[in-house]
Formats: structure tokens, C-alpha cells, sequence
């Protein structure tokens, strides 16, 4: 389950990822916050999970992207694009958590640090790949953009390749009251 980016926000990271000089970069159509990772689902379990986030109800979010930084310390697997926490956006990750256990699923318990991929690495890195990525860690530190309403998430499946995932939207749904938007778009 994952945010989709608005089109100016997803431009605006694509220009930040034509100065990464290492690793796989993620598509820009790719590039989403991640909500909650389901793993392999079977078929019917992943109707369930859809209806179930047919019921969930919060406000739209403000996306509000600042700063990059990597996962895995001296050894990094990844390069992102910050978002700054925020309550509501904290709010809808537990309200989609809760509809995926109330369905009888099993989800990681790690802490929330909403975030955008924007470059996967797959092995540990030569000094001088290790050396670039501070570079570009160092001159976009201060990264920022203006704060973005989103008002949807959606419901996505993961379909591995050679070249990374690529993701499949499976269902979209409105935020806001459920008397306003009428449930699954």
C-alpha cells in the first residue's frame, strides 16, 4: 500500500535522481511512499485486503519532502528523498496497517520513516561508487520542495525483474470522508 506521487512532485525527484551516479535509480513512474509492505498475497486475500481499505477514512495528507540520506549506514542499500513526519500521515499508515491485520495479516512492526526510493544499490559499493554517492549526499543535503496535498493511496502489487520491481496499481482510493468519495475510486 503506497501514496502515489502528484506528476509535479514525481518531476521534481526525477530531476534530483539525473545527478545520482550510482546504483539503479527507481522510475520516476515507480517512485511512491510506501504505507505498508503485504508481501505475496494469494488471490483472495488480496480482495480482502482491497475491500478492507474500501473502510478506511482519514484526511488527505501533506507530503512535505525534505533532505536525502541512505538506508544502511556503511553499507547502503538505498538512497531517498525524505518526508518529514507528519500526524496525518502517521494516522493513515496505522489505519491501513489495521485494515491488513483485521483481514488476518502479518505485518512488520518497524518503526514508520516515510520515504521516497529514489536509488537501489545491489552489492556492497567500491570506495569510489562510495565516494560519489557522498558527493551527491553532500550537495543535496538541503534538499526541499514545497509541501503537496495528497489525497489518495492505493493498493499496488510489486512484480520483480532483472531491472527491479515495477509496480502494478491494483486500486486506488479517495481520502477524505467516506460519505463524500463513496469508498474504492
Amino acid at each position: 500500500m503506497a501514496l502515489p506521487l502528484p506528476d509535479d512532485l514525481a518531476d521534481a525527484l526525477e530531476r534530483l535522481q539525473g545527478d545520482i551516479s550510482v546504483g539503479r535509480v527507481v522510475p520516476p513512474e515507480n517512485l511512491h511512499v510506501t504505507l505498508a509492505f503485504l508481501g505475496d498475497l494469494e488471490p483472495g486475500m488480496a480482495e480482502e485486503v482491497r475491500a478492507a481499505l474500501c473502510e478506511v477514512e482519514a484526511p488527505p495528507v501533506i507530503l512535505d519532502m525534505r533532505g536525502v540520506d541512505v538506508f544502511g549506514g556503511d553499507d547502503p542499500r538505498m538512497v531517498f528523498a525524505g518526508v518529514e513526519p507528519d500526524p496525518a500521515l502517521k494516522a493513515l499508515r496505522d489505519k491501513v496497517y489495521a485494515a491488513a491485520r483485521g483481514v488476518g495479516l502479518e505485518l512488520s512492526r518497524k518503526r514508520f520513516r516515510p520515504h521516497v526510493t529514489l536509488s537501489r544499490f545491489s552489492r556492497r559499493m567500491p570506495q569510489f561508487e562510495l565516494d560519489r554517492l557522498g558527493s551527491f549526499l553532500e550537495a543535496h543535503g538541503a534538499f526541499r520542495l514545497e509541501p503537496v496535498e495528497v489525497s489518495q493511496f492505493g493498493l499496488y502489487r510489486s512484480i520483480l525483474s532483472q531491472e527491479g520491481p515495477r509496480y502494478e496499481e491494483l486500486a486506488l482510493y479517495d481520502l477524505g470522508p467516506l460519505a463524500a468519495r463513496g469508498g474504492q475510486t
